[in-house]
């Protein structure tokens, strides 16, 4: 068996794309537009896992309500430094819901509100201001 991919729909595709690809660091894999079925795909990878992709499906001036994205769950990414992916996101405009106080493990939202898990590769030690965050929302 092989896993290939894990589909989101999203809203916004330029947002979604700048929250995976500025934010967190994925990169466009390729895309799929399909005109007859009014929608387009993009297939997001992290550099160091090619082979498990996330699927952006964007269907054309749709006005369905996704919802909170509770039911889903959430995305775990493990980063090389999660006090400066953190930093990076948080200057971009995104809320960290739960910051790494333990140098390990923080949650943040994308646009669509799908809770993305970041895991830090190893272990820092706490740093502030992260440390003393409290968590913010729901992810």
């Amino acid at each position: 068996m092989k896993y290939p991919h894990t589909m989101v729909r999203v809203r916004d595709l330029d947002a979604s794309l700048r929250f995976y690809c500025e934010g967190l660091g994925l990169r466009e894999v390729r895309r799929k537009e399909v005109p007859e079925g009014k929608y387009t795909l993009v297939f997001l990878a992290a550099p160091e896992s090619p082979d498990a992709e996330i699927e952006l499906t964007y269907n054309w001036g749709s006005e369905e309500d996704y919802g909170s994205s509770r039911n889903f769950g959430h995305l775990a990414f493990r980063v090389g430094d999660i006090y400066a992916t953190c930093e990076r996101l948080r200057d971009m405009g995104y809320t960290i819901h739960r910051p790494p106080r333990d140098g390990h493990m923080a949650f943040v939202r994308s646009p669509d509100l799908i809770s993305i898990e970041l895991l830090q590769e190893g272990h820092l030690p706490p740093q502030e201001p992260w440390a003393s965050m409290p968590n913010t929302g729901v992810w």
